[in-house]
């Protein structure tokens, strides 16, 4: 049987206490985070299009066109709140992309999640689902494109759909447990998309192709529910490594335990190794132009402890990795360029959300 171990952050009492007292990042780690843009709603991945300008993905803040029960945090609805905003100068924020879907309780949101460019305008969008694909049928026409692989331009409107997750869970099941998707993580591979489905603890190619399942991870600590408790996996993030190989992120499901997480090397056809550990709540990875790995993590102290987390800076083969950035709420996605990082902040935020800007050194 599968445990908690969806993206549903704002679900426990620990988290929703954190949202209430925090609304902002913290300074804390010098030179400090430079915040460049505010008044997200619950962003999550962003990215560089090929010609220079930010894009953020935000997974909105539901609606109220269908209804449903949601397994990690109840009574939840859709509607089209999702988007894809443009970061501009100035810290101007324009949502370029409106009208997709977004699924909320009063504990949480899933919607858009990453994206990714093929070209300057053409762009592809994951959008969660975090439950068995037997929800999305529940939800109708509003809920439709959850769990989807969606492709688009910006220069034009309308959406087509690039792959089903929920689909290929149903059908092909890769860590042969319930039925679970959640596509977070997109990257492009040649003509199609790599996906991290934190649902189904899995990597998938856009072509009907499992490129990894990533194993559960024991978990020790007094908040293990019984001994031999064994956590999700939970990839979030996949990115193309210098060497050509796919390196993944994971978060652990419950009970989130701090260090639990690793960075995995996958080269397909192979099992995917570990390529770091002692990582704690993992939601983003990027490779900087200089070949280091940054990664956030959500709550650097595990999520039990609230959402307070960092950018770090990954050493290869290592346990332990330096803090670039610390005392960040709710950090999720990450994008370099350069000698910088931009990191979002309040991804559990409805209007709240942010993104910053650090100095990697």
């Amino acid at each position: 049987m599968r445990h908690r171990k969806t993206l549903g952050f704002a679900a426990t009492a620990a988290l929703a206490t954190a949202v209430a007292t925090f609304s902002a990042p913290s300074t804390a780690a010098a030179p400090g985070p430079v915040v460049v843009a505010s008044g997200l709603n619950n962003p999550r991945q962003l990215t560089f299009a090929p010609g220079g300008s930010l894009y953020v993905a935000e997974s909105g803040i539901g609606g109220d066109d269908a209804c449903g029960t949601h397994p990690e945090f109840g009574p939840a609805c859709v509607g089209p709140s999702g988007a894809i905003a443009r970061v501009g100068t100035g810290g101007t924020v324009t949502r370029v992309v409106t009208g997709l879907p977004s699924l909320a309780s009063a504990a949480d949101t899933i919607g858009p999640s990453d994206i990714t460019f093929t070209g300057n305008h053409r762009y592809a969008v994951t959008v969660g689902l975090g439950a068995p694909p037997s929800l999305r049928d529940e939800l109708g026409a509003p809920g439709a494109r959850l769990a989807h692989v969606l492709t688009g331009d910006l220069r034009s409107a309308g959406l087509a759909d690039a792959f089903d997750l929920a689909a290929y869970e149903t059908s092909a099941n890769p860590d042969g447990t319930d039925l679970d998707t959640n596509p977070v993580g997109l990257a492009r591979w040649g003509n199609t998309f790599v996906v991290a489905d934190a649902g189904a603890n899995a990597v998938v190619r856009t072509n009907d192709t499992t490129v990894a399942t990533l194993p559960p991870v024991p978990a020790t600590g007094p908040n293990a529910p019984f001994p031999g408790f064994a956590a999700d996996a939970v990839p979030t993030d996949v990115v193309r490594g210098p060497d050509g190989a796919w390196y993944v992120s994971q978060l652990v499901g419950y009970p989130f335990e701090k260090g639990s997480s690793s960075i995995w090397r996958v080269v397909p056809g192979s099992a995917p190794m570990t390529w770091a550990t002692g990582l704690t709540n993992v939601t983003s990875i990027d490779f900087a132009d200089d070949g280091r790995l940054y990664a956030v993590e959500i709550a650097e102290n595990g999520l039990l402890s609230g959402p307070i987390g960092r950018l770090a800076r990954v050493t290869p083969g290592g346990s332990t990795h330096a803090t670039v950035a610390g005392g960040l709420f709710a950090p999720y996605g990450v994008a370099t360029r350069g000698s910088q990082a931009w990191v979002t902040t309040g991804s559990v935020l409805p209007g709240g959300g942010q993104v910053v800007r650090v100095s990697l050194g």
